[in-house]
């Protein structure tokens, strides 16, 4: 981890900091760590995941403080939390936004590498800790949307558990190990619970190794070129501090409209309806940050095997959770499936076009996720879901080996001193 040559002038901090050089690490960290001059506000997208996962873990604590599980009282250990608990309202209306709160932030993040081409060498592990820090992050989400036990939360986790079923020959077994018996009940929401607790210090861990491999070389900037000396780089304080501030601030407000006056919107209203196994919703659909790819889920309609026989090699339900789930981890080979040599989308005209057709192509998914699977609306969610493989698998490839970038500068202060004249 980073450190510095920092020494504290107090003589406590100084006998403290022999003993265990707390001031100089968090003094290269945050402080005199050097930083690209260039860095715009889209990297204090980083910092502010931060805060967002302190918030949810402070606000989980709380809430655990007060919350039941058990399937005959979950619902109204909410219900308490809401009504009789102080301030138990705020918490968890704090809670349930800042989750929504904190997978836009992800996902921003994650579309600010790819754009930047943050994920080649040298930082390959810092982009793939990242991914598990995306993949903890949904597994984490889906157990605590399970806790309050209203419908949504009990269908959504029979849904998605049933999902495990059709992996051949283990299906069953890992479905049954998920519920802890023979259907989605008391068991389950324990092992839930239990998860949904652990796993968030579980991503602190990672996210201390993510930011450990930040600082082995450095942040990228916009230009996506190297740091070639101190006339590149700044201070992180005060320079960025102050930037990052500054999003808090804005971040901060944002949330606060849905706390405060818009507190249920990303939410589903049938999770205020006690969960009811003998009763299945009209629509069951995810949260939205999962829809595009509970799009990518229900994609595949038709099994796969030899036409005009009963000979099926894969199922479509398999093949469904085959692809919702390479849908992520196809971006743990990013670094090596884009050819170029050059990161930045910048100086990449081709791959910038290409690169907003992606996000459109993503939203595309999760209009479709969030919809019945009627009308013209699977073909459309096939088609996205095609070309969402296709970008990673066929495109980056060879485009990086057959586009023509623009001259790259020869360092960040250039740009940084043509601009400011």
């Amino acid at each position: 981890m980073a450190g510095s040559n920092y020494q504290p002038k107090s003589k406590l901090g100084q006998w403290i900091e022999y003993r265990l050089p707390i001031f100089s690490l968090i003094d290269g960290l945050f402080g005199s760590y050097p930083t690209p001059k260039n860095l715009n506000y889209w990297w204090s997208f980083g910092s502010l995941a931060g805060i967002a996962l302190v918030v949810q873990i402070i606000t989980g604590i709380v809430l655990a403080m007060h919350y039941t599980p058990d399937t005959s009282l979950a619902f109204a250990s909410t219900e308490h939390i809401m009504r009789n608990v102080n301030y138990g309202w705020l918490m968890r209306y704090v809670h349930a936004n800042g989750a929504s709160m904190f997978f836009i932030i992800v996902y921003v993040h994650i579309f600010r590498g790819l754009y930047y081409g943050s994920y080649k060498s040298p930082r390959e592990i810092l982009w793939m800790l990242g991914v598990v820090i995306l993949l903890l992050m949904m597994a984490t989400a889906f157990m605590g949307y399970v806790l309050p036990w209203g419908q949504m939360s009990f269908w959504g986790a029979t849904v998605i558990t049933n999902l495990f079923g059709a992996v051949p020959v283990v299906g069953d077994s890992i479905v049954a190990w998920l519920w802890g018996g023979f259907s989605v009940d008391n068991a389950t929401l324990h092992r839930f619970f239990s998860l949904h607790y652990l796993l968030p210090f579980v991503i602190v861990g990672v996210v201390i190794m993510h930011i450990w491999a930040l600082h082995q070389h450095g942040s990228n900037n916009p230009l996506g070129i190297d740091v070639k000396g101190p006339q590149d780089t700044v201070p992180f304080t005060p320079y960025y501090t102050a930037k990052d501030l500054y999003g808090f601030a804005v971040f901060f407000l944002v949330f606060a409209y849905f706390v405060f006056y818009n507190p249920n919107f990303l939410g589903h209203p049938d999770n205020y309806i006690p969960a009811n196994p003998l009763v299945t919703p009209a629509h069951i659909v995810p949260e939205w940050y999962y829809l595009p790819f509970y799009a990518i889920l229900r994609a595949i309609t038709f099994d796969i095997g030899i036409p005009g026989t009963d000979i099926v090699f894969i199922t479509a339900k398999f093949a469904g959770v085959i692809l919702m789930f390479a849908s992520i981890l196809i971006l743990l080979v990013l670094p090596w499936l884009d050819t170029s040599k050059v990161r930045s989308a910048k100086f990449r005209p081709i791959y910038k076009q290409l690169y907003w057709l992606l996000v459109i192509d993503v939203f595309v998914l999760g209009y479709v996720g969030a919809k019945p699977p009627e009308g013209i609306l699977p073909t459309v969610g096939l088609i996205a879901t095609a070309y969402y493989f296709i970008h990673f698998l066929v495109i980056m490839p060879i485009l990086g080996k057959k586009e023509k970038p623009l001259p790259l500068p020869e360092s960040i202060a250039n740009p940084v001193v043509k601009s400011a004249e």
